[in-house]
């Protein structure tokens, strides 16, 4: 458990404890997400990341992506429509 004081402006300075934990430096930025009766701390870019995970959930199988061959299969496949049938490597 760390402590950390709130200033007349309502600033805090987040513990060194905690911001190696969530991973944050300078200039990062953190979210407070209010759970039930608690507010929870995360570091931004980690949760956007999660969010990102979760809406995509599922896709790869839809898709009938299973590796990372078909990944650049995919990608290839993709450009050439962009680039009118052109082959990028």
């Amino acid at each position: 458990m760390e402590l950390a004081k709130v200033t007349s402006k309502g600033q805090i300075t987040i513990p060194a404890a905690i911001r190696k934990l969530l991973g944050v430096k300078d200039g990062d930025k953190v979210l407070f997400v209010q759970e039930g009766s608690k507010v929870v701390m995360m570091n931004a870019s980690v949760n956007a990341l999660m969010e990102a995970q979760k809406a995509f959930q599922g896709m790869a199988e839809e898709l009938g992506v299973n590796d990372e061959q078909d990944v650049v299969d995919m990608v290839k496949e993709i450009r050439a429509e962009r680039h009118g049938n052109y082959e990028c490597e």
